[in-house]
């Protein structure tokens, strides 16, 4: 098991939500990050953002891990969820509401409510 690897399930393991994105949380540094990013701060999710772009081997590591060639990249509670599109059709259609409901994960409905509001 290379280091990466083992950083990526020491994390994902820890921490309830995570997102591997370029940039971070309150620095997003590229859209599609942004978008899930701004999705999850909304809602006010209490998630871990790892930096891509701050080291190499996670940033390869991660796409190998997940064998899902993009970033940005969600886990809930160990899983992966998706990218930026399949989190964009989840959050519209309620089913991102329903994964974290089903898995314990405190969010704010409302600001989910607003967010499809918005969209609809």
């Amino acid at each position: 098991m290379t280091d990466a690897t083992t950083q990526i399930k020491d994390t994902i393991t820890k921490n309830d939500v995570v997102l591997f994105m370029k940039g971070t949380k309150s620095m997003p540094q590229c859209g599609f990050s942004s978008r899930v990013a701004g999705v999850l701060n909304y809602m006010e999710i209490d998630y871990a953002d790892v930096n891509v772009l701050a080291d190499e081997n996670i940033r390869q590591g991660i796409k190998d891990y997940s064998d899902w060639p993009t970033i940005p990249q969600l886990y809930v509670k160990g899983e992966f969820v998706g990218g930026c599109d399949i989190i964009t059709e989840m959050m519209l259609s309620g089913e991102l509401d329903t994964l974290f409901a089903e898995n314990n994960v405190k969010f704010d409905k409302e600001a989910a409510d607003k967010i499809r509001e918005a969209n609809g």
